[in-house]
């Protein structure tokens, strides 16, 4: 209603001001000439929705202060002609379909007015609105079917649980249309609900353990005293867990079996409890409640599983004790006490334990063992001895096995029956001490050891004799100026004894011979000065000095030591400084690895060496007649060379050739590789028959030795035949096969042919 009085109030003003627009915006033709004011009139239009009477209805009429017979009303905009339609004379608009607010609550048209003979405007158009009544015609709908919740177990009256929302698609302005009311129609012992929709508690005894969810129905409707459909809604609640229940154990009791052997914080068996709380609430610690054993076993919880693990923390002995029996108790320091459930009794459950008997490797008396032996003494052989036992009740005899030794080696030997002896005298300066690892295993029946065996650590320490001398700790190079002053410190010197050094015991220095340019003071700390005697030291008669210094120990009995200490003269300047020393050879020692390296390197180049001369002597030998050969081919294949004249003697070396021939080497009778041509016996004489037989001898070792490389100048060019009319081109064969011809005209030929006229020639 209120609203009703509202749009007829502000129908009249709006009108007005519509009015005044139109007559703003009338043209004026003259300036003296004032028109009629015209205005649209209409009463405010709105309309119900859902209106059940017959269509169509009626909305309002809009009125135009234009007097024309011809004027005809129009409307124009959103549904115009479609929803809604205008009487065209009286301007009557009607709806022709029932409206719904929900869908859209008002509709914005404009009004006209036109001359029907020429559609012409004869009023500017103007807007108005239709509204749409709300009639609440629609219940409250919730956002989803499905609301879900949650809330800790024994939570107090009145704890919010979650919130549900409901919307009315009713006019909010109208009063009580879009109110909405909620209420639990299913669930209401347990939880209530609120005008905003918040859920709450109405038990504090909501317990997890009996039921952790709860599914509650909610309803909701418009505001009391309208009447209208309401809707409903699932709301599903879950109780979370709070840690409020002790553990309680599954058994009374809880029987385990184990063998005696079993290691330190092994395994022995696993206690099982219940916790009806979720796991992130169990905590369960396990107590001794009933019998001594605390200091045998222990009860460690599984934070996976929340079992107790039972473990020894010691070894357990089948001989000593066979079973263990104990009460134990599951508690959880972490429950809430505020919400523990009284009246509930103690979680207590008895545990046994029984130990079975297993071989057990033997057992040593003592650990570990520990003897001292003073060095070089021979007639210490028998340190002492190990002794260990088979703990079983079979009781074998135990066999005692060296198995480690530190150094190694064969310093400390242990007997089958466990006895420590020392084939020879221990040095204290090689090892102060020696370890070795002494096996005990036991012997079966059947004589065999038995592979179960346990070890025992024997620590032998060597006590010091004095069976050392001190030594020089030699220093760097002593130098000494050569005119220094009496007094002069020249070098601290200082001394190492690998024996051991009393706290009070302390070396003493001495020179070997007071025949020297030199003195010696001890600082009685270890160390002694050596320093100038008389001064000014002559370069020319001696460069070095070799000064014998003589090193005591305080030991039973006194050991001492001669140590040469050599110090060099040098020159130096007004200020003391070295200027110029000589240098003295240093000695380089080399390990006998070393040297052995030397050697075999020495050795290995001598043999391979030998192998290279032998190899060569051997070839040299084989060679001769090759060589030779060799050597005749030099001189007679290059038969193209001229030759240096007659003062030329050394191109042909003919003694070579009769060197051979005193030899008198005859070929072996070989197939001849090539075919052989029977050549006209011709004439000898003395000097060309001597070449003539050479060269034969030649021919046929070339022609029968396969080995030798076909030489052209002997095996192409021997013999051409005789058909030939170039005949021979070499001169090798004209001594046997041309002995008719006549060499005397080499001769004539000049000093160049000398040389072999005098072979072939007849004349001398």
């Amino acid at each position: 209603h209120l609203v009703l009085l509202f749009s007829l109030f502000l129908a009249p003003a709006f009108a007005d001001k519509e009015s005044q627009k139109t007559t703003q915006n009338l043209p004026s033709n003259n300036a003296s000439h004032k028109r009629l004011k015209r205005d649209w009139i209409w009463n405010q239009m709105h309309i119900k929705e859902e209106i059940d009477t017959q269509l169509p209805h009626h909305v309002g009429k809009i009125t135009s202060s234009v007097r024309n017979n011809n004027a005809k009303y129009i409307i124009e905009g959103e549904y115009a002609n479609t929803i809604f339609k205008v009487d065209e004379s009286t301007g009557d608009i009607y709806a022709f379909e029932r409206l719904d607010r929900e869908k859209k609550a008002e509709y914005e048209l404009a009004a006209l007015i036109i001359d029907r003979r020429n559609n012409q405007s004869l009023e500017p158009p103007s807007k108005f609105i239709i509204k749409v009544y709300d009639i609440n015609d629609n219940a409250p709908v919730f956002v989803q079917k499905v609301f879900n919740g949650s809330v800790p177990e024994m939570s107090p009256v009145g704890t919010s649980v979650t919130k549900v929302t409901a919307v009315d698609a009713d006019d909010p302005t109208v009063s009580g249309h879009a109110t909405v009311t909620y209420q639990v129609i299913k669930g209401d012992e347990y939880f209530t609900v609120d005008n905003s929709g918040v859920i709450s508690t109405t038990r504090p005894d909501l317990d997890r353990e009996k039921q952790s969810t709860y599914e509650i129905v909610v309803k909701a409707k418009d505001a009391p005293g309208f009447s209208g459909d309401s809707s409903t809604a699932t709301v599903i609640i879950t109780l979370s867990d709070i840690n409020d229940n002790f553990p309680v154990f599954k058994q009374s009791s809880f029987h385990f079996k184990v063998p005696e052997n079993i290691s330190v914080g092994g395994e022995v068996g696993r206690v099982k409890v219940e916790d009806i709380d979720e796991p992130q609430h169990r905590n369960t610690k396990y107590s001794f409640v009933r019998g001594d054993y605390r200091d045998t076993f222990e009860i460690v919880a599984n934070p996976y599983t929340n079992e107790g693990i039972i473990r020894p923390k010691k070894p357990l002995d089948f001989e000593k004790v066979a079973e263990y029996r104990f009460d134990i108790e599951a508690t959880d320091p972490t429950v809430d006490l505020r919400y523990f459930k009284s009246g509930g009794s103690r979680s207590i459950s008895t545990v046994t334990i029984e130990v079975t008997d297993v071989d057990e490797p033997p057992v040593f008396t003592k650990l570990p063992y520990e003897f001292k032996v003073r060095e070089n003494d021979p007639e210490i052989r028998t340190l002492g001895s190990v002794w260990a036992h088979d703990p079983d009740a079979a009781k074998r005899k135990i066999r005692f096995i060296r198995r480690r030794a530190s150094p190694s080696g064969d310093y400390i030997r242990v007997s089958d029956t466990g006895i420590i002896q020392l084939p020879k005298p221990l040095d204290r300066e090689f090892s102060s001490s020696f370890n070795i690892t002494v096996a005990a295993q036991e012997m079966l029946e059947d004589g065999r050891l038995s592979d179960r065996e346990s070890h025992a650590h024997v620590h032998v320490i060597v006590t010091d004799e004095n069976d050392n001398a001190p030594e020089l700790v030699y220093p760097e190079e002593p130098r000494v100026c050569e005119n220094a002053a009496p007094g002069k410190v020249i070098i601290r010197i200082s001394a190492t004894d690998r024996d051991e050094i009393s706290p009070r015991g302390f070396f003493k220095y001495s020179l070997a011979t007071e025949d020297s340019n030199f003195s010696l003071i001890e600082n009685y700390d270890n160390t002694a000065n050596i320093t100038v005697r008389y001064g000014q030291f002559n370069r020319e008669l001696a460069k070095i000095h070799y000064l014998p210094v003589i090193i005591s120990d305080n030991g039973v009995p006194e050991l001492s030591s001669i140590n040469t200490l050599v110090i060099s003269v040098c020159k130096c300047d007004e200020e003391g400084n070295y200027t110029f020393c000589e240098e003295r050879a240093k000695q380089v020692g080399v390990s006998v690895q070393a040297l052995v390296a030397i050697f075999i390197c020495i050795f290995t180049i001598i043999v391979i060496v030998l192998l290279i001369l032998l190899r060569k002597r051997h070839k040299k030998d084989l060679s001769d007649l090759g060589r030779s050969v060799a050597e005749i081919h030099e001189q007679l294949v290059r038969y193209d060379e001229e030759g240096g004249g007659e003062m030329d003697t050394t191109s042909y070396d003919v003694s070579l050739l009769n060197s051979v021939r005193k030899n008198g080497m005859k070929p072996e009778a070989v197939p001849y590789p090539y075919a052989q041509v029977q050549k006209p016996p011709g004439n000898m004489t003395s000097g060309a028959g001597e070449m003539e037989m050479m060269i034969e001898v030649k021919k046929d070792e070339a022609d029968n030795d396969r080995d030798l490389l076909p030489y052209d100048t002997l095996h192409i060019y021997a013999y051409e035949g005789a058909e030939s009319i170039a005949e021979s081109l070499s001169s090798l064969a004209s001594g046997s096969s041309d002995s008719d011809i006549d060499y005397d005209f080499l001769n004539d030929w000049g000093p160049r042919f000398k040389m072999l006229a005098e072979l072939y020639g007849l004349e001398p």
